[in-house]
């Protein structure tokens, strides 16, 4: 009688794959997140503008229509004019607004001469500026997140 059976002394022709499942698992993981990250960073063509406290002085044939407006540190959006500020309950009540001041001449129809300047606190959460973003340009809109530098 063997203390160790005879199947467990000789060698084996097979090989262990395990660990070479586990690294191509990894690997596979790696280049997901990387696909991913790409297509939300660099192909959301959004695109930063600078707020310049002076006008610019550039002769333009096509006027560009600004809006702005905000996020704020609770989420709430805000739409920003010379004079006020205006508290918008939701993504579609900013959606809305665009429309009927299209409707109103106040705004081109042409959304490409309509720059959205959006102005985001920097303790805002992401969930309202994302939402407020892939709405933007769903409809077409032209996106700038604006910084102010010091």
């Amino acid at each position: 009688m063997d203390l160790i059976p005879d199947e467990e002394i000789r060698k084996s022709n097979m090989m262990n794959l395990t660990p070479m499942v586990d690294f191509l698992f990894l690997v596979v993981a790696v280049f997901a997140i990387l696909a991913v990250t790409r297509s939300t960073l660099f192909d959301s063509e959004v695109h930063l503008a600078k707020v310049q406290t002076e006008p610019n002085v550039s002769s333009t044939s096509q006027a560009i229509h600004v809006v702005n407006l905000s996020v704020t540190e609770q989420g709430q959006y805000r739409w920003i004019t010379e004079f006020n500020e205006y508290a918008m309950h939701d993504v579609q009540a900013i959606l809305q607004e665009l429309s009927k001041q299209q409707k109103l001449g106040l705004l081109p129809t042409e959304k490409e001469k309509t720059k959205i300047l959006l102005h985001v606190d920097k303790k805002a959460e992401w969930d309202p500026v994302i939402q407020l973003i892939y709405a933007l340009k769903k409809t077409g809109f032209a996106i700038h997140p604006v910084y102010e530098s010091a």
